[in-house]
């Protein structure tokens, strides 16, 4: 579960266990404590997730945890692709085709959370951190066991090593869904806002990075961590039916889907990594294989959906 110390373990193996739990406490300290005109600066929250993912990127080459997961160019380029997509087109249609309407709706049936005022500010970070969560959770859980839904996640499956900036990796359709949630119903201070989410950056970063990091007991009973992450990423198909906590594991231990154990190889079908171009159009690449079957040219071929069955001309095999 977690970083019991052991004879076998350096002081930089102790060092990098209270890592994660240490990048919190600071983030927290930030937005507590930072002056308005720094906290009140739209682009702040922009360079904090930012510097989040540059710091444990760094990590990576200083304590690494797996030489097979060892960040090469094509990677990067890759990784940073999807992280400005996420930051600029998810974002801006996350906003306008769900915050935006969510408020609307809110103001028209005058709905008021005017006591948010009187909640303490570290509640509020932890009302941010599991009201997001526990949507994400449950948004995860459904991709992983209706087919439909799958087709949109099965990319992100398809990595085949973890990094720092892996959690961004995805269709962008699975990218637009994972990022939907009813936050917009509550008036939360701005800054407990923004540290709630740049906690969950800290932790979802360390659950996808190749930090050579086993955080202490308590963390990994609550939170996600690489090994928790890693199993779910790995290439049997059973272990990746568990463990759907994107930074909360506490969820699956409560819901029955918390699996102990790590993986090291990850992805699917024969690890074969995907483009950026069949990771776009995989969900569609069962309509794809129809219409070729129909012109006579050769498919995608069959593959398994989340139950495990066949599903023909999906293009992958589903790891739920």
């Amino acid at each position: 579960m977690s970083s019991i110390v052991t004879p076998s373990e350096s002081l930089k193996d102790r060092v990098f266990n209270l890592v994660p739990p240490f990048m919190i406490a600071l983030v927290l300290l930030f937005w507590a404590c930072a002056p308005k005109a720094v906290t009140g600066n739209p682009w702040t929250l922009i360079i904090t997730s930012s510097a989040i993912t540059v710091i444990v990127l760094l990590l990576e080459f200083v304590h690494e945890r797996h030489s097979g997961w060892r960040m090469n160019a094509q990677e990067f380029f890759t990784d940073l692709f999807y992280v400005v997509l996420s930051a600029t087109v998810i974002a801006w249609l996350s906003k306008t085709l769900a915050e935006d309407p969510l408020l609307a709706a809110k103001t028209a049936l005058g709905i008021s959370t005017t006591w948010m005022e009187q909640v303490p500010w570290l509640v509020q970070v932890m009302m941010v951190i599991v009201i997001l969560e526990f949507g994400q959770y449950w948004m995860h859980r459904l991709m992983h066991n209706s087919t439909p839904f799958w087709l949109t996640h099965a990319p992100h499956h398809h990595i085949t090593q973890l990094n720092a900036a892996k959690g961004a990796v995805g269709n962008p359709i699975e990218l637009f869904l994972i990022s939907l949630s009813v936050l917009a119903l509550f008036d939360f201070d701005m800054t407990a806002l923004f540290a709630g989410l740049n906690t969950l950056n800290v932790i979802a970063t360390f659950a996808h990075a190749n930090v050579k990091s086993n955080p202490p007991i308590w963390y990994s009973y609550v939170f996600t961590t690489i090994r928790h992450h890693s199993l779910h990423h790995s290439t049997d198909y059973e272990n990746t039916r568990c463990n759907y906590g994107n930074s909360l594991i506490l969820l699956d231990r409560i819901f029955g889907t918390y699996r102990e154990g790590e993986g090291v190889l990850v992805g699917q079908d024969d690890r074969r990594r995907l483009s950026i171009w069949e990771q776009t159009i995989f969900p569609f690449q069962p309509l794809i294989d129809r219409i070729k079957a129909r012109r006579g040219k050769p498919t995608g071929g069959a593959a398994r959906g989340p139950s495990g069955q066949d599903d023909a001309g999906t293009g992958g095999t589903a790891a739920a």
